[in-house]
């Protein structure tokens, strides 16, 4: 068992999460941070540099990408032990999602070295706000495979298990995604999350085949895709009329959308989640 709570050493292992977007999304105690560092590494130096220089910070930086000799992260190991603080950050957001930092982070505490975290702007939680779609419980995929069998499959898996799913895509990758998500789950509602916290912030919302139509032909900017909850495999199937039907004597009863959505769960042993984004979209299309 290793502790975080190392004194001694000279150097702590800062993770620190950066804007997705807005430059200006940034904690005081990130920048506190990052001019304090003695060596910053970055996924992507040279979008690292263009955040630096906007906030008039300047440090030294080196690469830490999935592509890095194996030798860098004894580097910056020995770098903590020796000489002082080292920040870490991703291309843009938190960091240790969909990047190298976590074989970094478990390098420092394999040498008990302390390792803080400076929380801040996320895609992940930021797609989750303005998606309105329900996701209490999440599965977070990150990029899926490229070969289009094996993303189907995973993606049917994945859509079994009663929870939202988020995904990230590249614009080049969208159109092959939402071709995918029509196939495996079609009746699913979903959010596009495009260019998020940029000028051209954009939230599509529908099924798959409706943003199909809705999707420019080369859209730009990278993309988080909320798919919303089904019912999870196995539960009990009841017909979704019947299961509106029952919605809308609640409703009408006056209890809440997540209230009818609670009772008719427990009475019907089906997913809360299911019951909620049926009633959700019923009432939304009256």
């Amino acid at each position: 068992m290793t502790r975080n709570d190392k004194a001694e050493l000279p150097g702590t292992l800062h993770v620190v999460a950066t804007p997705i977007g807005n430059l200006r999304d940034i904690t005081l105690r990130a920048l506190d941070v990052l001019r304090a560092a003695t060596l910053i590494a970055a996924e992507d130096t040279r979008r690292t540099r263009k955040l630096l220089s906007a906030h008039d910070i300047r440090a030294r930086l080196t690469s830490l990408h999935a592509r890095s000799p194996e030798k860098r992260i004894e580097t910056l190991i020995e770098h903590l032990l020796s000489v002082g603080d080292v920040a870490y950050v991703t291309d843009a957001g938190s960091p240790v999602i969909s990047d190298p930092g976590s074989q970094l982070v478990d390098a420092a505490h394999r040498r008990e070295i302390a390792v803080r975290t400076i929380p801040g702007p996320s895609a992940v939680t930021s797609a989750l706000a303005v998606a309105g779609l329900p996701a209490d419980d999440f599965r977070f995929m990150g990029f899926l495979p490229r070969g289009r069998g094996k993303r189907r499959n995973l993606l049917s898996e994945a859509g079994a298990a009663g929870c939202a799913l988020l995904l990230f895509e590249s614009p080049g990758r969208a159109r092959a995604l939402l071709e995918d998500l029509a196939e495996a789950l079609p009746d699913r509602r979903i959010a596009l999350c495009r260019e998020l916290t940029k000028v051209h912030e954009e939230v599509l919302r529908g099924t798959a085949t409706e943003l199909l139509a809705a999707l420019p032909e080369k859209p730009r900017g990278e993309m988080t895709v909320v798919v919303a909850a089904g019912p999870p495999s196995g539960a009990s199937e009841v017909d979704d009329e019947a299961l509106l039907s029952a919605a809308r004597e609640l409703r009408a009863q006056g209890l809440s959308t997540r209230q009818a959505a609670k009772q008719l769960a427990t009475e019907l042993s089906i997913s809360k989640t299911h019951a909620y984004q049926l009633i959700v979209h019923d009432e939304e299309n009256k």
